[in-house]
């Protein structure tokens, strides 16, 4: 089995398809929807100001769909929300920033903080009932929404929140991050998981144990919003078979100033990016 994961960067961008100019060459990805955010700005900003003839194309088909076009070949490169599983074999992950999966209920809910024990119970259907969490200050079925086995933030929430332990029957599974925010915000019970970049006023996002899901938080060294995590591109092989153009625009993503603000202006947290 070959997977390594490396500390240099990671991206994906969902439908960002504007005309090639001649002599342009065309980067294909696809894969994480939750990064989607963060790469579409990162992508906008690289072909704009840094060099004119690449060419994105990305299809945000969930991070572990993403996986399976890289080792198939259908895909340059993917975007991921996870860390690597023994299905990953002859890729190379790698990281581009920080971010943080955030729990989110609606507006009508009074609840302002949840345990990642509480959350566990409630996809376990251990937890049915909004009267059986203290502070919500509602009652009724709980419903909740995550996302579907094609995300890596499916992987990530099974690992972090549930043991590895099998979600309820009763668990909305949905196709992307931006549908788990809608649910959330037009059902009164239900509550959901999604990424700091898709975050919204018209939903409520809970602290997790007692810590806000915000950048200042997002860290895993020292952890401090626990359901903090990398953002991570996939590169097939080695990483190093990729085509050059393709690696520059990781370094780039990487280690520049303006990277960092670009990611941090779309939701992400800049984690390598040089600040000078």
């Amino acid at each position: 089995m070959k997977i390594k994961t490396l500390a240099i960067t990671a991206l994906a961008l969902l439908g960002l398809v504007v005309p090639a100019s001649a002599g342009a060459q065309t980067l294909i990805g696809s894969g994480s929807v939750a990064a989607q955010p963060v790469l579409q700005a990162l992508f906008a900003t690289y072909t704009k100001q840094v060099n004119p003839k690449i060419h994105f194309v990305y299809t945000a088909n969930g991070g572990n769909a993403g996986v399976k076009d890289v080792q198939n070949g259908t895909s340059q490169f993917a975007g991921q929300a996870r860390t690597p599983l023994p299905s990953d074999a002859g890729t190379t992950y790698v990281k581009l920033y920080l971010d943080g999966l955030c729990l989110d209920v609606n507006k009508a809910n009074k609840l302002s903080n949840i345990s990642i024990q509480q959350t566990h119970d409630i996809y376990r259907g251990l937890i049915t009932d909004w009267s059986q969490v203290p502070g919500s200050g509602v009652s009724g079925t709980i419903d909740p929404v995550g996302r579907d086995s094609n995300g890596g933030a499916y992987n990530f929430f099974l690992q972090a929140v549930m043991n590895n332990e099998p979600l309820a029957s009763n668990v909305n599974a949905l196709t992307a991050d931006g549908l788990v925010i809608n649910a959330v915000k037009q059902d009164p019970d239900a509550i959901g998981y999604a990424s700091l970049a898709w975050q919204t006023k018209s939903i409520k996002r809970l602290r997790v144990n007692g810590v806000t899901c915000e950048p200042k938080n997002i860290s895993v060294e020292p952890l401090k919003y626990p359901l903090s995590r990398y953002l991570f591109l996939v590169l097939p092989g080695n990483g190093q078979e990729s085509p050059p153009a393709l690696l520059k625009f990781i370094d780039w993503a990487r280690t520049s100033k303006l990277a960092g603000e670009v990611i941090a202006a779309a939701g992400g947290v800049p984690a390598f990016n040089k600040k000078k």
